[in-house]
């Protein structure tokens, strides 16, 4: 198998080199030459280690990932290729720090893995975590998805700490390739609250965080902190910019904006859609949006906005906190002077004013409850216990992966664990979800659901429906007393996970495991072996190896 790094455009082939790093075999690439592949299979490491950064100076130990384990960073290292490649991507744990889970697993967010369910990296659903000195090698491909992804730690709150980082495929067919100039690594752009304390700190804390500080593309200020470097965003006038924007929080949403610029948005969630013009984007934890900036104005630098709605620097932008700068080639090396627009001017668009470039249409038939199975799922939460719920049933994690489980012979809901906490779904049939919001607070909740991209038929800021071109995505919103409804196809076998974007509180109870098509999921013969040996290497760890 070749080894490849596609990097915007070009390919570089490499060589492997093994080594051995705390007693695991690693492979390491080196380039040789360029050669460009129709489809190619990409082979990388990620190394998961502690580390102390300080982003908004303040320093504080982290989890992180680099291709190498000095090079870890927040965020982590950009993956890129193109639609229709494979990636195995080798994931060594090297934590050390009792303070923060020294095991982990890591979710491709927004990645299908059509029947590759086992490489989903969600610990104690598709897998058991990969304890620290150990590794485990993901093998997936993205036969028919482009667009913007991203990746993260998927056990207990452990991302908060810091491993999170981008995902773009890139389509070299991209129909929407004529409305910009420029699409590479320089214009992604990472959105994250950040947090002076551990995330089991905040959980252990059981009350709604205020973030410290706002990241943008790893930088940032907090108030009454020092003036550290702000990410600088170089755009040359008269160029347009494909920029694509992740929001990688923890827990805030952020309302994002460019000073004196117009964002005409053309994806969203790695789905193509009809360009929309708007000049602010409220954007929640996980959703993803690539938009088209025209560098059209006055050479200047112009400020970027991500105002959390968790009062980072007092709900403003004094001193530069939440923010970032446009420079254009040319501008001065200095902060910029420039105002946001009234409240009057801003273009703010709803979630439905958004629909699908193609093959627009829910499936099942154009009214409510036309499908073949209907689900209700109501929020709530107990103030008491403070644990969410839906219909009634807090999350769980099981001790034995949802996966592992029906790979033993559980293929009936009332078989599998969590109790209540698993539904299973017929194949090939249309689902319809109404999320009721009910008295569950902190929203609105950004759900998303796995191995899938799903019809927002109704979305949670209208009582309205459409079935005739709604907005498709990964991840959308379900608000307090608010009804959202969804809708997609079971055609991809395995157990998914629903659940609340805001991790504190899919930690506190708010997630469902959808079972789809447990008979023809992956079989035992084909599942990986290092996969199989996850499971006893965790379970064979101390509780002083375990926070």
């Amino acid at each position: 198998m070749f080894l490849i790094n596609v990097v915007f455009g070009s390919c570089l082939l490499l060589l492997p080199t093994r080594f051995l790093v705390n007693g695991v075999e690693i492979v390491k690439s080196h380039p040789r030459d360029n050669i460009w592949h129709e489809k190619t299979d990409h082979h990388d490491q990620l190394f998961i280690v502690n580390k102390d950064i300080a982003p908004d100076g303040f320093q504080r130990s982290t989890v992180l990932a680099g291709r190498t384990p000095q090079d870890a960073s927040f965020p982590g290292p950009l993956i890129t290729g193109r639609k229709g490649d494979r990636f195995t991507i080798n994931v060594t744990d090297l934590l050390t720090d009792p303070t923060m889970d020294r095991s982990t697993s890591i979710h491709w967010h927004g990645l299908f893995q059509k029947t590759t369910n086992y490489a989903d990296g969600v610990a104690f659903v598709s897998q058991c975590p990969i304890a620290t000195n150990h590794s485990f090698l993901y093998d997936f491909g993205v036969p028919d998805q482009a667009g913007t992804f991203w990746y993260h730690s998927h056990l207990s709150v452990q991302y908060g700490d810091g491993l999170r980082g981008p995902i773009v495929i890139y389509d070299p067919e991209d129909p929407h390739q004529d409305l910009y100039d420029v699409d590479d690594e320089s214009t992604i752009i990472t959105i994250a609250d950040w947090f002076h304390l551990t995330s089991l700190q905040l959980l252990a804390a059981l009350v709604v965080p205020n973030a410290d500080a706002t990241l943008i593309n790893g930088n940032g200020r907090y108030v009454g902190g020092p003036d550290t470097p702000l990410t600088v965003i170089n755009v040359e006038h008269g160029k347009r910019y494909r920029f694509r924007l992740i929001d990688m929080s923890f827990d805030a949403f952020h309302g994002f904006s460019i000073d004196n610029h117009n964002l005409t948005i053309i994806e969203v969630d790695g789905i193509n859609t009809l360009p929309h013009t708007v000049n602010f984007i409220e954007i929640y934890p996980a959703q993803r949006y690539s938009f088209v900036l025209n560098a059209n104005r006055p050479i200047s630098n112009y400020r970027i906005r991500a105002l959390s709605n968790t009062g980072v620097g007092a709900h403003n932008f004094t001193n530069g906190v939440n923010s970032a700068i446009l420079r254009y080639v040319g501008a001065p090396e200095e902060e910029p002077q420039t105002s946001q627009p009234l409240s009057s001017d801003v273009m703010i668009f709803r979630e439905g004013d958004l629909h699908p470039l193609e093959n627009p249409g829910a499936p099942g038939s154009p009214y409510p409850g036309g499908a073949d199975l209907v689900l209700n799922f109501t929020l709530g939460f107990d103030a008491e216990m403070v644990l969410f719920s839906m219909n009634g049933v807090v999350s769980e994690s099981p001790t034995v992966p949802v996966l592992l489980q029906i790979l033993s012979g559980a293929h009936h809901a009332q078989d599998l664990l969590p109790k209540g906490g698993v539904h299973t779904l017929p194949p090939n049939k249309v689902i319809e979800i109404n999320f009721f919001g009910g008295d569950a607070p902190a929203g609105p909740h950004p759900f998303h659901l796995h191995g899938h991209a799903f019809d927002v038929v109704r979305t949670s800021d209208s009582s309205e429906y459409n079935f005739k071109n709604p907005v498709r995505r990964d991840t959308t919103l379900v608000a307090m007393k608010n009804q959202a409804t969804i809708r997609f196809v079971t055609d991809n076998a395995g157990p998914w996970f629903l659940h609340c974007h805001i991790d504190l509180h899919l930690s506190l109870g708010l997630a469902v495991v959808l079972a789809e098509d447990t008979r023809d999921t992956k079989k035992d013969d084909m599942i990986p072996a290092d996969w199989k040996g996850l499971c006893p290497i965790y379970n064979s760890l101390t509780p002083s190896q375990l926070p």
